[in-house]
C-alpha cells in the first residue's frame, strides 16, 4: 500500500552506516545516496543521506549541505552518486544493524510515498518516520508529520536533542546568509548531531513561525548585518536607529527585547559600533594604552562629509595623514556600497570621487602586501596570513602606467594586487620582513573582547615597514575564519557558544534570585 501526497518526497537520514538491505531498497525507489564520515560529532559515526527530490533544488542541496557536513570538505559537495542496479529478487537476506551505543540508532525516514512493508521494516529498526504533507489516516503509529521541508531539520533536531539527553546537548539556532553558512557547513561547524561540545545547529527559517522555532532553541547566534536592507544615511549613524532590517529579521530583534534571558551571540547592541568606520577608528585609538616591546596602534585617519572642501589639505595634515590615503564609507557594512573604496595620491583625486560620504580617511600603511587576519573566538586566538595591497611605490606607478588615479576597487570583490610576473615586485612587497609579535595580537584580542563585549570577532592587522608598526585597520563580527586550517578553531567556535550560555544562564539565575 502507498500512500502519497501531492509532491513526491523521500529522504534517509542516518547516524549509522546503512546495511545492504536499505541500499538495495534505495535503489528500487530511485533514491541517491551518499555515505561520509563526520568525525566532528560527538561520538564520531557515519552519517548517511538518502534523498530523492530534485536534486538541483535549492532546498534539496541545502539539505544535503545541512546534513553531509565533512571536516575537510573544501569545495561544494558533489551530487551523490546512485547505488549499483540489483534485482528485486537479490533482496533475499537482511544485514541486520548493530551499535555499540544506542544514541547510533537515531536514523529517520522522511517521505511523502509510504510503503506499508517498507515503513514496518524502518520501525523495526528504530527509524524515526516523518511524512511530509497533509495529516492523514493510517495504519502506522509513531509517525511525525509535517507540512513540508522547511520543517524537517528543526523537527528532527528534537528527536536527536532527546536521544543524545545524556550529554545535556544545547541547541543552537543560526542565521546568516548561504555563503557564509556554507562556508562553515562545508568544515562540519554547524553539525545536526552533538559535537564534542554537545551542541546542535539548526537554521532559523522565516518561512516558519518565529515563536515555534525559538521554544526548542537554547542559543541563537547570528549575523545580524547579513539581514539589512538598507541604511537611511540621515540618521547621524545612531545606530540602529535608520537601519532597516528584513521583515523576519526585526521581528527576532523585537522577539528578544522582550525576552531579555534568552542567549544571543552576540547581543544586537554590541554589533552596532562595528557598522560605523568612525566608531572603529575611534575604539581602536585606545589601543596605544597597551604597552609592549612593539608597537600597537589605529591608523590615522580624518571623517569627511565632502570631498570639495577648500581647507581639506589643512585638515589632512593636521590628522597626520600624507599622500596616498585610503578612502572608505563610513558606513562599514550591510548595504551594496559599503566596500567601495578608494586609494588617492593626490588632493586632485578627491575630484569626482565616487566613495560613498560621509567617508573615512584613513593612513595607506605600507606593510609588504601582507595582512594578518587575526580571529579571537572565545579565549583563543588564531591568525592567518593574507595577501593585501603592494606598497604604496607601486601603486603609484601602476597608477601613473594605466593613467588611472585614484585607484578604485571593491574590497569583497577584487583588490589591486600586483602580478607575480612584475618587475617591481620588491616595490610591491617590500625589503624588510618585521616580525610577527604574538604577545601583541593576543594582548590586543583581550583588549577589544573586553572593550566590544563580544564572543566571536576577527580584526586586521599590517605590520608597518621600516617602523614595525602593528597597526589594525579593520574589525568584524563573527567570520567564518576559513583559513584557519585544522579543527582547533573549529573546537573553540563550538566551545565559545557553549561558555556565552553557561555566562548567560549564570547571570539570569542571580537577576532572578
Amino acid at each position: 500500500m502507498h500512500i502519497t501526497s501531492s509532491r513526491e518526497t523521500e529522504l534517509v537520514i542516518g547516524h549509522r552506516e546503512l546495511s545492504d538491505w536499505y541500499k538495495e531498497k534505495c535503489h528500487i525507489y530511485g533514491l541517491h545516496f551518499s555515505n561520509v564520515f563526520n568525525s566532528t560529532s560527538f561520538f564520531s559515526f557515519p552519517q548517511t543521506c538518502i534523498h530523492q527530490e530534485e536534486l538541483a533544488s535549492r532546498k534539496a542541496c541545502f539539505i544535503k549541505e545541512v546534513l553531509v557536513g565533512h571536516k575537510e570538505v573544501r569545495v561544494p559537495l558533489p551530487e551523490c552518486a546512485p547505488i549499483s542496479v540489483l534485482g528485486q529478487n537479490e533482496l533475499t537476506s537482511i544485514k541486520e544493524l548493530s551499535s555499540s551505543d544506542e544514541n547510533a540508532e537515531i536514523c529517520f525516514y522522511a517521505s511523502s510515498v509510504l510503503d506499508e512493508a517498507f515503513v514496518a521494516k524502518l520501525q523495526s529498526d528504530k527509524f524515526n518516520i516523518i511524512y511530509i504533507g497533509s495529516k492523514i489516516e493510517m495504519t502506522f503509529e509513531g509517525i511525525v508529520f509535517i507540512d513540508n521541508l522547511d520543517e524537517l531539520i528543526i523537527t528532527m533536531s528534537s528527536v536527536i536533542k532527546k536521544g543524545f539527553s545524556s550529554v545535556h546537548p544545547l541547541t543552537v539556532g543560526y542565521l546568516m546568509k548561504p555563503s557564509r553558512e556554507l562556508d562553515f557547513l562545508k568544515r562540519g561547524a554547524l553539525p545536526l548531531f552533538p559535537c564534542k561540545s554537545a551542541l546542535i545547529f539548526i537554521p532559523i527559517s522565516f518561512e516558519l513561525p518565529l515563536i515555534s522555532q525559538l521554544e526548542r532553541i537554547d542559543v541563537i547566534l547570528h549575523k545580524v548585518t547579513d539581514e539589512i536592507v538598507s541604511i537611511d544615511p540621515s540618521s547621524s549613524f545612531e545606530f540602529p536607529k535608520g537601519i532597516t532590517f528584513s521583515k523576519g529579521m526585526s521581528e527576532l530583534i523585537r522577539f528578544i527585547e522582550e525576552h531579555p534571558y534568552y542567549c544571543v551571540v552576540d547581543p544586537f547592541k554590541n554589533i552596532y559600533p562595528l557598522l560605523d568606520r568612525l566608531q572603529i577608528q575611534n575604539i581602536l585609538v585606545g589601543l596605544q594604552d597597551i604597552k609592549s616591546s612593539s608597537r600597537l596602534r589605529a591608523p590615522h585617519f580624518l571623517r569627511v562629509q565632502t570631498f570639495n572642501d577648500p581647507d581639506l589639505g589643512l585638515k589632512l595634515a593636521e590628522a597626520n595623514l600624507k599622500f596616498p590615503v585610503l578612502v572608505k564609507p563610513q558606513v562599514a557594512c550591510g548595504v551594496a556600497d559599503a566596500h567601495n573604496m578608494a586609494i588617492v595620491f593626490k588632493a586632485e583625486d578627491f575630484r569626482e570621487l565616487s566613495v560613498p560620504l560621509p567617508a573615512i580617511i584613513q593612513e595607506y600603511v605600507d606593510h609588504g602586501a601582507s595582512i594578518y587576519k587575526v580571529y579571537v573566538i572565545g579565549k583563543e586566538v588564531f591568525h592567518a596570513v593574507r595577501k593585501s595591497l603592494p606598497n604604496s611605490t607601486y601603486l603609484l606607478a601602476s597608477s601613473q602606467k594605466s593613467s588611472s588615479s585614484p585607484i578604485t576597487f571593491n574590497s569583497l570583490k577584487s583588490l589591486p594586487v600586483p602580478n607575480q610576473d612584475e618587475s617591481s615586485m620588491n616595490d610591491a612587497f617590500g625589503k624588510n620582513k618585521k616580525s610577527l609579535d604574538m604577545n601583541l595580537f593576543n594582548a590586543a584580542a583581550h583588549w577589544m573582547r573586553q572593550q566590544l563585549g563580544l564572543t566571536i570577532f576577527g580584526f586586521d592587522v599590517v605590520i608597518q615597514e621600516n617602523s614595525g608598526d602593528h597597526v589594525i585597520v579593520d574589525l568584524n563580527y563573527l567570520p567564518t575564519f576559513k583559513e584557519v586550517t585544522g579543527l582547533h578553531a573549529i573546537s573553540a567556535f563550538w566551545e565559545a557558544i557553549r561558555s556565552a550560555y553557561e555566562v548567560k544562564k549564570a547571570a539570569n539565575v542571580v537577576i532572578h534570585s
